[in-house]
């Protein structure tokens, strides 16, 4: 089913940076005058984005469409890619990662969309809309409005992810609603999850979608909904001023563009299921 050659490699950040067995990642001028290559994607292990399913095979929302966007180029161009797969954990680590490479390199993390990183990475067109969730242990009460965080919130403290905007959210309610709030921090999705279901001491932001898995799960989680915000847009990263950029721009966008495609439906109800896919696709078109 999968065409795609397939390196999956469990590597520590400095392991990557100090060591020469870094797969090699070919640039698009080298693809062109090749007629092929190899490129690596670096990601973010997230269940439904990027994970193994039964069989031991990765799989997953990014990992698909960046296999349709190697198979795009195949079918455009005749030219053969190879991609590498390497799974770093941790998410600052990752993103570091990607924007000190050169051309040739892909992450997959769902990496929110700003004019702050496009200063510093590149940007794929956006692969989905994604809705940052305020969260708590089931027990506590629902949040009437930020402004009464600091009464309504007053036996929790923060549990910010390090390094992403839920962080910078996390940050925002103490400058403007709770200056004397408490926050410790956690360094994945799981972790968030974890230390908030197992005792009503955290708030937090989640994506909308490790929420929802969540409490498919059974996981005791109450959503806030005074605290939704469904503006971030997700796109794959590459370093700065990347000659990949122009193509994988062009894959999203060409003909009626990728997301409103029968194949991008089937990827997300396959990864995510029905219910997530279509509050997901309601997202996006608000904010288009």
């Amino acid at each position: 089913m999968n065409k795609i050659s397939v390196f999956v490699s469990l590597m520590s950040l400095f392991f990557i940076s100090c060591t020469q067995d870094v797969p090699v990642s070919d640039s698009w001028q080298t693809v062109e005058e090749n007629n092929g290559g190899n490129v690596t994607l670096y990601y973010v292990p997230s269940d439904g984005f990027a994970y193994y399913n039964d069989y031991g095979i990765l799989t997953g929302v990014t990992t698909e469409i960046f296999e349709d966007f190697v198979n795009w180029i195949k079918d455009e161009y005749d030219y053969a890619i190879t991609v590498h797969y390497i799974e770093i954990e941790s998410w600052p680590d990752f993103y570091t990662t990607v924007k000190n490479f050169d051309s040739g390199v892909f992450g997959a993390g769902n990496v929110t969309i700003t004019d702050e990183r496009w200063e510093e990475i590149d940007f794929s067109p956006p692969y989905m809309t994604n809705i940052a969730v305020l969260i708590t242990h089931k027990d506590t009460p629902e949040l009437s409005a930020f402004n009464s965080m600091q009464e309504e919130f007053v036996h929790l403290r923060a549990l910010a992810f390090e390094g992403t905007l839920h962080e910078d959210r996390i940050n925002r309610f103490r400058n403007e609603y709770y200056p004397e709030l408490e926050i410790d921090y956690a360094y994945s999705n799981n972790e968030i999850i974890e230390r908030v279901a197992a005792a009503n001491e955290y708030f937090a932001y989640i994506d909308v979608y490790n929420y929802w898995r969540a409490r498919e799960a059974g996981i005791p989680l109450r959503r806030h909904i005074v605290g939704d915000e469904p503006s971030e847009q997700f796109g794959y990263i590459l370093p700065n001023n990347s000659d990949w950029t122009p193509v994988i721009s062009q894959f999203f966008i060409e003909g009626d563009g990728y997301l409103n495609s029968e194949r991008y439906r089937v990827i997300m109800e396959t990864h995510l299921g029905e219910e997530l896919a279509d509050l997901l696709e309601e997202a996006r078109l608000r904010v288009e």
